[in-house]
């Protein structure tokens, strides 16, 4: 790819969740796209990415896990009810999350190296022309949702990514000149 087409490529990309909930992704594209998550940057190479995807009824286990933990918070009812569901909007959920490192420094580094996977699953799902919303989880749901997962216990929750195929298109948002100060 020309630099201008990888430009082109990043400005094209953006949050959709306008997805077609029915319409599944195959195993190899999900396979794919996990597989870029590992392809970020790795201080110390310690590979901190665990990653889950929820399709079928999962979501519902999903949804249901973090609605119960909201309701257990006193949430509004009303935004309890609406969690339960909201999971199902998508075919798939990836659920990404970050192992601790053994200092608070390598931690801070496995959460910028899953971060900047994330970016990559996020991109080369815009490049299969797939439809990505990278959302986090509630407040507290965190060790409700490894334990569904089958993550250790330290493992911190960094997103639950919406994906599938679109069923339309969302319009590019005016962005900021970007906030550079030059030395020389």
């Amino acid at each position: 790819m020309e630099p201008l087409e990888l430009a082109a490529h990043i400005r094209r990309r953006r949050s959709n969740l306008q997805i077609n909930p029915t319409s599944v992704v195959s195993r190899d594209v999900l396979q794919e796209l996990c597989d870029a998550i590992m392809w970020a940057p790795n201080h110390k190479r310690t590979w901190p990415a665990r990653i889950a995807i929820m399709s079928g009824e999962s979501r519902h286990a999903l949804g249901d896990t973090i609605a119960n933990v909201m309701a257990a918070q006193n949430e509004n009812e009303v935004k309890v009810q609406k969690t339960r569901g909201k999971y199902l909007r998508a075919p798939h959920i990836i659920v990404v999350g970050v192992a601790r490192g053994d200092s608070d420094q390598r931690t801070r580094e496995n959460q910028y190296a899953v971060a900047a996977g994330v970016q990559n699953l996020l991109l080369l799902a815009e490049a299969h022309g797939l439809a990505a919303l990278w959302g986090s989880p509630a407040d507290g749901a965190n060790d409700a949702i490894n334990k569904l997962c089958s993550f250790d216990d330290d493992v911190e929750v960094i997103g639950l990514v919406y994906l599938g195929h679109p069923s339309g298109e969302v319009e590019q948002p005016v962005r900021p000149p970007t906030p550079l100060t030059w030395f020389d």
